[in-house]
């Protein structure tokens, strides 16, 4: 049997980078010659993309705080049954952009559910899974809305489209961000074993070297980080 994989996810603010953050970890590591496996929350399945798409959409800003993360749960433990255990039983590094940190911070404290509720569904729903390593890049509020709301203003491709382009998150207040942010910082804390935070408001380049660094202090792997090409 191969030996298990390792389980990275990437959290953050909307805007702060971790995306592309992730996709330069995974080609360093597929260039190592190693099975990398990048996937999302939430999505990550073909049940998990349909219920992004309801979640991520503009039309359900009233959709109750409850029953978002009810939704937000529901894509998770089909991720992990689909993908996510079968993919770590295979020996692969699973880099996950998003996991139940970000319900703990959006709806835990963005929306005010708190904490023990989301720990809760996480014990019941996701098979005691917990990633080995979680890089929380950690952003300026400001300027992290401001990129994705340009991010999503480049992405709609037509007027229809434009209105519901995965913007649903990146209309709250600041306040808003301000509490999940808060709420990041406060899961650092608890769990500075599991947590790296990675100040993302350097270069993406700085940032890159950062993250690579720290994988391969955390997981005992030679990373070394992709220089530019200069693009």
């Amino acid at each position: 049997m191969a030996e298990r994989g390792s389980f990275i996810t990437f959290e953050g603010l909307d805007g702060c980078g971790k995306s592309t953050q992730l996709e330069k970890l995974a080609l360093v590591l597929r260039e190592q010659g190693r099975l990398v496996v990048v996937t999302r929350e939430p999505g990550g399945t073909s049940q998990g993309e349909k219920i992004r798409s309801l979640l991520l959409d503009t039309s359900t800003k009233d959709l109750a705080p409850a029953a978002e993360l009810a939704l937000m749960f529901a894509a998770r433990a089909q991720h992990i049954q689909e993908v996510i255990v079968p993919a770590l039983e295979q020996g692969a590094i699973v880099l996950c952009d998003r996991f139940t940190d970000s319900s703990e911070a959006y709806q835990g404290g963005g929306r005010g559910l708190g904490v023990e509720l989301i720990l809760e569904l996480h014990r019941l729903l996701c098979q005691g899974l917990q990633p080995e390593l979680t890089i929380l890049m950690d952003s300026d509020v400001t300027s992290s809305i401001e990129r994705a709301r340009r991010r999503n203003k480049r992405h709609g491709l037509n007027p229809e489209r434009a209105a519901r382009d995965e913007n649903r998150f990146e209309q709250e207040s600041r306040g808003f961000f301000e509490r999940v942010q808060a709420a990041y910082h406060a899961i650092a804390a608890r769990e500075p074993s599991r947590i790296e935070l990675i100040d993302a408001r350097g270069t993406p380049e700085e940032t890159h070297r950062a993250i690579a660094h720290v994988v391969g202090l955390r997981l005992r792997l030679v990373v070394e980080s992709r220089r530019s090409n200069g693009k």
